[in-house]
């Protein structure tokens, strides 16, 4: 085989084109389109290391997704409150990196309805868009609200989540497309549910912080997949370094392969060889 790239790992890069979504590895700075293997025979290998991806120590094990014990323990972006922004502790005074909260969190947030492996509510930078909805395998995605900081869009995500699902069942969206959703129609139902909580969070921010989008329109999105797999087995770098099989597609951050599928993300800081 044919060595394609190698390096620390990155999750994929990732574009909305027409009439698929586009993907390439990233392996430190070397970008391999993705796209063109698909019906080829891949080799992913892991090396044997992996470096922190803000310090770039060696570390025997990846916390919070690329990261060495030290930097997971004090950097803001591995704090609780990236998993639940609703527990943002900025004003307690107790950040643990009040600037890095400054820009990426005290900035505005889109909370938006995605169709994955079925209906879900989420929350992402407004910056973020459409990449937040790619990474998810998002067939389809409508923003519905837009908020003045993190916080507040965990606030109204937890108020919303009564009545919708804030995650996405992994094993579901590996095993074909998602039946098309009303989306507009269900923000509308869900508004209505969710009214008094909302309407408690605007009391609370005021009106300019937390508004409706009532004319974001659908985003549709579609994925290079050839063939989805019967059965889902998923690769484990960590017991086997080596992920192997003809690519069937890409979705998400998934690699589908005809001997099962792997989430590139979660071997981000990974030293990594592809070969073809």
């Amino acid at each position: 085989m044919i060595e394609l790239a190698r390096g620390s790992l990155s999750k994929m890069a990732v574009s909305l084109q027409a009439p698929v979504v586009q993907y390439s590895f990233r392996l430190d700075d070397t970008q391999v389109p993705v796209n063109p293997l698909i019906g080829q025979r891949l080799r992913l290998e892991y090396l044997g290391a992996i470096h922190c991806s803000h310090c770039g120590k060696r570390t025997k094990t990846s916390f919070s997704q690329g990261y060495c014990y030290p930097c997971m323990t004090k950097l803001a972006q591995c704090d609780v409150c990236i998993m639940a922004p609703e527990k943002c502790h900025y004003d307690a005074g107790t950040c643990r990196e009040p600037s890095w909260g400054e820009q990426f969190c005290m900035t505005d947030h889109v909370v938006y309805l995605a169709n994955s492996s079925g209906i879900k509510v989420g929350i992402t930078r407004a910056t973020q868009l459409p990449t937040r909805w790619l990474d998810q395998g998002a067939s389809q995605a409508l923003p519905i609200m837009r908020v003045a900081t993190r916080q507040q869009s965990g606030l109204v995500e937890d108020v919303l989540r009564s009545q919708v699902p804030d995650r996405t069942n992994w094993r579901a969206l590996l095993k074909g497309d998602a039946e098309v959703l009303d989306l507009p129609a269900i923000r509308e139902q869900i508004f209505d549910a969710c009214a008094d909580g909302l309407r408690e969070l605007q009391g609370r921010f005021g009106l300019q912080a937390i508004q409706p989008l009532p004319d974001a329109e659908v985003v549709q999105m579609k994925y290079p997949v050839e063939a989805y797999p019967k059965k889902i087995v998923s690769f484990n770098l960590d017991k086997d370094p080596v992920a192997e099989g003809t690519l069937l597609g890409i979705k998400g951050q998934y690699l589908i392969f005809d001997t099962g599928v792997i989430n590139i993300r979660k071997y981000t800081a990974y030293q990594l060889a592809v070969l073809q």
